[in-house]
């Protein structure tokens, strides 16, 4: 079993920046990919980027793609997600995630957090 509790959520304005975090818990981090996904309202939850487990390779949805990045630190067990040059589109829940493999298929996750909501002014 897996805990994983986000933080770094807030309201930004349009172009501004915010760095999300995910603590982890539980089951060794390290053995673990990561991956962060966003769900707005109306709309299905959608990934936005991944990073494997300990060398570090990383993948980005198009739509963040040179505005986000994904990292992790093994030895404190947390994932990040920074975000810059936020758009009022960015605004959502975001989640992070564990699995085997990061991938943006959600259903590969195995453990979720809770969510934290990331608001962007226009």
């Amino acid at each position: 079993q897996v805990q994983l509790v986000e933080s770094g959520g807030g309201l930004v304005q349009d172009g501004g920046s915010l760095r999300l975090s995910c603590a982890a818990s539980g089951r060794t981090f390290s053995s673990f990919a990561g991956g962060w996904f966003r769900q707005a309202p109306g709309k299905e939850r959608e990934f936005v980027a991944a990073i494997s487990r300990s060398v570090g390779s990383t993948v980005y949805a198009d739509s963040v793609k040179g505005r986000f990045t994904i990292s992790r630190d093994n030895a404190k067990t947390t994932l990040y997600l920074q975000m810059n040059s936020l758009k009022p589109e960015d605004t959502a829940v975001y989640y992070c995630a564990v699995g085997t493999f990061p991938v943006p298929d959600a259903a590969k996750y195995n453990y979720w957090g809770q969510g934290t909501q990331v608001t962007v002014s226009s």
